[in-house]
């Protein structure tokens, strides 16, 4: 028997699982300015899939498109952020309004 076809599909189930909260996480802590974070290990997770061999290589690709598209969901997360579907970041935002205030207080 082969058990690399049910190690891809749980490493698969393990790395969606561990990214639909990161994304949320991730848009509420740093908000959508971290894609590009999200773009580098998208891209190395392909890159080293070309050199690994057996059940590592697609894990590896599957984490690097799961990374890459985050990029999309961290976007869509901010706007369902706007909507009031997800709580906002109230230190993040007050700080932001705050100092948005003081610049065109000084103008």
């Amino acid at each position: 028997m082969n058990g690399e076809g049910a190690a891809v599909a749980f490493a698969s189930l393990a790395i969606i699982a561990a990214y639909h909260p990161l994304v949320i996480k991730a848009e509420y802590y740093f908000s959508k300015k971290i894609w590009p974070l999200f773009a580098v290990c998208g891209l190395a997770g392909l890159a080293a899939s070309l050199f690994l061999k057996g059940a590592a290589a697609p894990v590896a690709a599957f984490w690097g498109a799961t990374n890459l598209w985050c990029i999309v969901e961290v976007h869509a997360q901010a706007k369902r952020v706007e909507k009031g579907w997800f709580p906002k970041n109230p230190r993040r935002n007050s700080n932001l309004t705050q100092r948005h205030k003081d610049t065109k207080t000084q103008r």
